[in-house]
């Protein structure tokens, strides 16, 4: 990790955050296999939502064959019993796990509905606030699998009340989907599972086909081809947002334990090489026990080679004057997660004004909101946090604006918005109001 002194360089430093990085040659020798010229991801990306959007079910088996090497036997819908002999597959002590993971995540999503937006009517006007009717969840990943993900994508659609739930993930070279992630579809109640990875599932979702039903918004994190999917069809369809690397922040002082603060660094740190581990204090005496920290717990991890390599290239240490500093370096980030290991941390916790989420004390591990905390681990990236929230129910509501006059508000509210009109040289808006009034 890098280490800074002073402020006004670490707020140089975190303005630098990881950018779309050149395509692998690995993998652009693939594009160059599967499409036959050297093509870059919007291309690609275009190609692929055109052929599902004209092919339907044929194309998504073309891709799924020639990206992941499914067989084109394998049928797209994944049945029944192939959830059910999942579930059976899966540890007894994960499945417990994942089904206690989904009761938190139910109980805090069920919390946030009944504070979520109302329907009302207050005289001539009012709102109705209805759950959409249809979403698709995508869920990446064959070699890494992220059951936890499912849970915390289609659980809090549920307790919106959306009437249609599915997903679509990537399946194996021998045409299956992970039993961890069939069980947690089905602990989420998914209402179908679809064989169709990457862009070509974005595109199944968005536009439908012969086996996927067309849904209405699309949520779920993915690669460089998932996310230009998604950005293509915002608009088409609803999206949730557009995620990047994962991010953590931690802002600690000389009472911090430097062992905690290297654990939640690394924790997010073996991710992914474009993780971005960060820690802020005003102890120079913390920053350096946590970096002896950072190197002593790498060598414990299974991940270590990806932690270390997101650690060389984004992890950075900022040595602050003040706590006042951090939290305003912090604010200014907008960071994913935010853990405050300071002393007084719920005082510290009110001042914060942009992040995905806050961990509160050096016993609110980072990564237990991954998993068991409750909210959502979805959450902005990029320094979205400063106007994008976590993914929660109010991702799957929608409002429907009431207007219902009498005479009398009719008589209150026309004759201004008809001299509006007439301002506005609408003549036929006027008119539809004076008529009205005249009768």
């Amino acid at each position: 990790m890098r280490v800074v002194r002073g402020a006004e360089e670490g707020r140089r430093l975190l303005a630098r955050r990881p950018t779309d990085v050149e395509l692998p040659p690995a993998v652009r020798q693939e594009i160059r296999r599967v499409f036959g010229a050297d093509l870059d991801a919007q291309a690609v990306v275009e190609r692929i939502l055109a052929d599902v959007r004209d092919g339907g079910d044929a194309a998504v088996r073309r891709y799924n064959e020639a990206i992941d090497g499914v067989p084109p036997s394998a049928p797209i819908a994944v049945s029944r019993e192939e959830i059910a002999v999942a579930c059976a597959e899966v540890d007894a002590e994960v499945m417990a796990a994942l089904r206690f993971a989904a009761g938190r995540i139910r109980a805090f999503h069920e919390a946030q509905l009944r504070h979520a937006a109302a329907s009302f009517e207050e005289g001539p006007f009012g709102q109705r606030v209805s759950a959409l009717e249809r979403v698709g969840v995508y869920v990446p990943g064959t070699q890494a699998v992220y059951p936890s993900s499912v849970l915390m994508t289609a659980i809090p659609a549920r307790v919106a009340g959306v009437r249609e739930l599915y997903m679509a993930t990537p399946a194996t070279a021998d045409g299956a989907v992970s039993p961890l992630k069939l069980a947690a579809a089905d602990i989420a109640g998914v209402d179908g599972v679809f064989r169709a990875g990457g862009a070509q599932g974005i595109a199944a979702l968005a536009f439908g086909t012969e086996s996927v039903p067309r849904v209405d918004k699309i949520c779920g994190p993915g690669n460089i081809f998932v996310t230009l999917a998604k950005k293509a069809v915002h608009g088409l369809v609803g999206i949730d947002g557009f995620f990047g690397p994962t991010e953590t922040m931690v802002v600690a002082d000389a009472h911090a334990d430097p062992a905690l603060c290297a654990a939640d660094l690394l924790a997010q740190a073996e991710h992914d090489a474009l993780a971005s581990p960060i820690l802020i204090t005003d102890s120079e005496a913390l920053a350096q026990a946590t970096l002896a920290e950072v190197e002593s717990q790498l060598a414990t991890l299974e991940r270590a080679e990806i932690a270390r390599s997101a650690l060389e290239a984004q992890g950075l240490a900022v040595i602050v004057a003040s706590l006042e500093e951090a939290l305003a370096l912090a604010n200014e980030y907008a960071p994913e997660h935010l853990c405050l290991e300071v002393r007084d941390a719920a005082r510290w916790a009110e001042r914060v004004a942009n992040a995905g989420s806050v961990f509160v004390g050096g016993l609110s591990a980072e990564a237990i909101g991954d998993y068991t905390a409750g909210p959502s681990h979805v959450m902005p990236t990029g320094g979205s946090a400063r106007f994008a929230s976590s993914l929660g129910v109010h991702d799957f509501l929608k409002v429907i604006s009431i207007v219902s006059l009498d005479r009398s508000a009719l008589a209150e509210l026309g004759p201004p918005a008809a001299a509006i009109a007439r301002a506005e040289g609408l003549t036929g808006h006027a008119r539809a109001i004076e008529r009205r009034l005249e009768a």
